[in-house]
This record gives C-alpha cells, sequence and structure tokens, in this order.
C-alpha cells in the first residue's frame, strides 16, 4: 500500500491510512505474521527491491543530497548488512530463550517468547534519506510488525522513491509508505500504533515523545548531537587527521555520528591542524566547491543557518581553513574553525554540516571534564595509542557509542547495537537489538498439575518456619 499526498493535501493520505490501519493489524492479531516463513517472505521482498533498482538509489540520493556514488552506495551497503544478518540469524532469534525456575517452582518450565508488536510507525530522516528509513523496517519485518513508513519530505526523490518500490516489491498487507510534509506527520502521530521509531533531530524527537505519550507507544528516537573527537599527543597524528577529515567530509558533515568538534591536546594542536588542511585538500582539491567528491547541503533553510555560522565565525577571525560557500549549489567547504570559549556560538547546538570547531584541551581529564559538562553524545571518539587513555574515556564518560581511533566507522558493525542516550536518544536497533527492539519479550511459565504441594494455601497454620528454610 502506498499513500501519498505529492499534490495534494496531506490529510488526503492520512485519512485513507486511517481507514487502513486496522487492516495492517489485521495481519499480526491473526497470527499470519508470525511464522518464519512469512517473515522470510518479505525480507526477500526487500532483497528484491534492493537487487532490482540499485541505480534508481543513486540517482534519487544524488538529486536529493549530491551525493557521490560511492557515499551514496554506503547507504545500499547498510541496508544489505542488515538485511543478510537477519536472514542468515531470525531463526535463532525467534526461538523461545528458557529460564532457570528456582527450586521453589519447579516442576515447571519458564520462556521468553518474542512476539510482535503490531502495527508500527517509522518516520526516516533526510541526511540518510534511504538507509534510514529501510533498516528499521528491516528489524520491524523481520519481528512480525506491520509497519506504515514516512519518508523525509526533505528528500522528496528519494521518499518517492521508496513509494514507488515498496508498491512493487512489498506486501501491502504488511507495509504502507506515507508521503507528506510535517502536518503528514502530526497527523500520523495522533493515531495509535504499536511503537513509534523516529530518526531525526531534538526538537522533533521532544513532539514525538509528547504524541506517542497520549497513546502509551513506546518509542524509540534516534537522535544526535554533538560527538566530540578527542585527540591526544601520542596518536598518530597522519591517519587521525585523514579519518576525521573523511568523517567530516562525508555526506558535507550531514551524518549523526560525524565528529562535531575536536578536543586536542595543545601541544599537538598545531601539526594536527596542517595535517587535517592537507587531508581536506588532498580529498576535494584546491577549490572544494567543484569537487565531485563532496555532497551539497539539503536545503536552502540548513545552507542558510550553516552560513550564518560561518559568517559568524569569519567576523571573529575564527577561520583555520577552508571557509568557501555557494548559495547557488547549496556547498560548503570543509571548513576548521579556531574555538577558545565553551560559549561560542559554534558549540550551541550540533552543526550538522561541513564546519569543524577546534579546541585546546591541557590533558585527557580536561576533555573528559568537558564532555561531561554537555549533553550526553551520540558518539564519542578518542585518538591515543594508549589502552589506559582508552579505559579511562570509557570510565569517565557516558555516550551512545565509542570508537577508538577512527570515526563513524562503528556504525557499519550490524551486530552493534546502535543508539544514543540521555539528549542523544533512547532505545537501540541493528542486528538482534533492531529485532527486540520491535519485539515483546513475553513471560511464560508453564506449571504442571501434578505436585500440588499443600503449604501454599491458606490456612496456613505453624508454616511461617518451613516457608523460610524454603524460600529463604
Amino acid at each position: 500500500m502506498t499513500l501519498s499526498s505529492t499534490g495534494q493535501p496531506s490529510t488526503i493520505a492520512v485519512a485513507a491510512l486511517a481507514l487502513s490501519l486496522e487492516r495492517l493489524r489485521e495481519p499480526v492479531r491473526q497470527g499470519t505474521t508470525a511464522p518464519l516463513a512469512w517473515r522470510l517472505q518479505q525480507l526477500e521482498g526487500m532483497a528484491e527491491l534492493l537487487n532490482s533498482h540499485e541505480q534508481a538509489v543513486l540517482d534519487a540520493l544524488a538529486a536529493d543530497l549530491g551525493k557521490p556514488p560511492v557515499e551514496a552506495y554506503f547507504e545500499l551497503v547498510a541496508v544489505r548488512q542488515e538485511l543478510k544478518l537477519a536472514q542468515r540469524r531470525l531463526r535463532r532469534w525467534m526461538a523461545p530463550r528458557n529460564v532457570s525456575l528456582p527450586l521453589s517452582q519447579r516442576p515447571g518450565r519458564a520462556q521468553l517468547i518474542a512476539e510482535p508488536l503490531g502495527c508500527v510507525l517509522i518516520i526516516g530522516p533526510w541526511n540518510y534519506p534511504f538507509s534510514l528509513s529501510m533498516q528499521p523496517l528491516v528489524s520491524a519485518l523481520a519481528a512480525g510488525n506491520t509497519a506504515v513508513l514516512k519518508p523525509s519530505e526533505h528528500a522528496p526523490r528519494t521518499s518517492a522513491l521508496i513509494a514507488e518500490l515498496a508498491g512493487r516489491h512489498l506486501d501491502p498487507a504488511a507495509v504502507a509508505v506515507v508521503e507528506g510534509d510535517g502536518d503528514t506527520a502530526r497527523q500520523l502521530l495522533e493515531m495509535r500504533f504499536d511503537h513509534i521509531f523516529f530518526t531525526g533531530g531534538g526538537r522533533v524527537g521532544r513532539l514525538v515523545m509528547a504524541a506517542a505519550a497520549r497513546h502509551l507507544t513506546p518509542v524509540t528516537l534516534e537522535l544526535g548531537g554533538k560527538s566530540p573527537a578527542v585527540v591526544l599527543g601520542d596518536a598518530d597524528l597522519a591517519v587521525t587527521a585523514r579519518r576525521i577529515a573523511w568523517g567530516k567530509g562525508l555526506n558535507a558533515g550531514q551524518t549523526c555520528i560525524a565528529p562535531d568538534h575536536l578536543l586536542v591536546e595543545e601541544a599537538v594542536r598545531p601539526a594536527l591542524i596542517s595535517a587535517l588542511e592537507a587531508e581536506f585538500l588532498r580529498a576535494y582539491g584546491p577549490d572544494p566547491l567543484r569537487s565531485p567528491d563532496l555532497a551539497r547541503i539539503v536545503n536552502r533553510g540548513q545552507f542558510e543557518r550553516l552560513s550564518a555560522l560561518l559568517e559568524g565565525a569569519r567576523q571573529r577571525g575564527q577561520i583555520l581553513a577552508g571557509g568557501q560557500s555557494d548559495p547557488e549549489s547549496l556547498r560548503i567547504a570543509p571548513t576548521l574553525l579556531a574555538v577558545d570559549q565553551a560559549d561560542d556560538p559554534l558549540m550551541a547546538e550540533e552543526l550538522f554540516g561541513p564546519l569543524l570547531p577546534v579546541l585546546s584541551v591541557p590533558s585527557l581529564a580536561a576533555a573528559i571534564a568537558r564532555i561531561n559538562d554537555a549533553p550526553k553524545p551520540l558518539a564519542l571518539y578518542l585518538f591515543s595509542q594508549s589502552l589506559s587513555a582508552q579505559e579511562t574515556l570509557l570510565a569517565g564518560t557516558s555516550s551512545g557509542g565509542v570508537c577508538f581511533n577512527d570515526v563513524v566507522m562503528q556504525v557499519g558493525v550490524p551486530e552493534l547495537p546502535f543508539g544514543g542516550v540521555g539528549a542523544s536518544g533512547m532505545g537501540n536497533y541493528h542486528g538482534k537489538a533492531g529485532f527486540d527492539t520491535f519485539s515483546h519479550h513475553r513471560s511464560v511459565l508453564r506449571r504442571p498439575f501434578r505436585f500440588d504441594l499443600p503449604f501454599r494455601y491458606p490456612p496456613y497454620g505453624d508454616r511461617l518456619g518451613l516457608i523460610k528454610r524454603l524460600l529463604g
């Protein structure tokens, strides 16, 4: 089922969906979605979608975000990894898990049984509009749910493509795609779903959570935040600069786990800045705005937000390297910026663009103090050869995830749960974690009729001593 409000008031699509929402729940209620065979059939449909329309996906991502083919292909890889892992492990994930019984409950048998939640709502983002819509859909279908998918209107070509391809390859009784703007999303949130999975910013995440609370609907919020990268004096600066430059330039910095800013030990700050400048030059050339390997900013509003930050930094004399921008092509060059104060405008919120503030710190302890003064980030990075430094950072901070001596790559491990903590999100997915997110783990105790010991029933008489000896 594909419902679109393109060219029509969004209420038309949402009203049509309201009539169909109960029908989407029906396969779950009837047990149609419970068998392994049904779930694998849905995943096979997703595999066919990916394999048959690879170039169409690359073209849509190029149209929406100017993504070079290699970066667009990463989105396909992410979904394929998720899909292959689910297909390979689904039987094991679905198997009931036996739980040991205390002596007082024997004979008997206790199990946890993973069951579908029902019909779930998935709201996708614009920065990775294909993969971050389809990956949670893999998890939802693997767990035996039906789903309503709302792609981002800020990536219109990808949204339309998802709607078209879902109609061709996915069971209309299992998946509905609804296109539309923020008003469409708000109307969807007025409906009762069995789980809501949202990827996006904290401001909208709060609205999603508030709407879900009206129905006591559980939510997964994949948000973001200002993810810092700490660079210590013992790091290999050449490799460090290459990896940070890649992670910041990827999708023009529009990545929720991109390094937002650097906390660099003072002694190596000049050398790291030089190495980063050289890496940006190597990657994008002397005129990065013309580079075929640099994506563009998604829309005029985001470009103007970043341009205002860049212009303010220019007036304050903070630009160390880069700083070029073009309002016609919506491109901004990767830019290094000197920041001295925690209250600098560049440190107020997640940058979500190719601007990279560089702050000096005297030590790892000082870096940890700065990290802990801010909301918990989605990702935390440390470049150091010292295992002791790595353990100190782990013990002294909290974040959604951690990666040592690299950036972004942790999201490419399909069996590592991905998610935030505190302001950077709640809940996680990928692999088994995604299956669990979209499942209810039902506790089941089975007791036989035999061995019905009388001491648990009144009248209790003087059995307290016996019960203490048996139960502790």
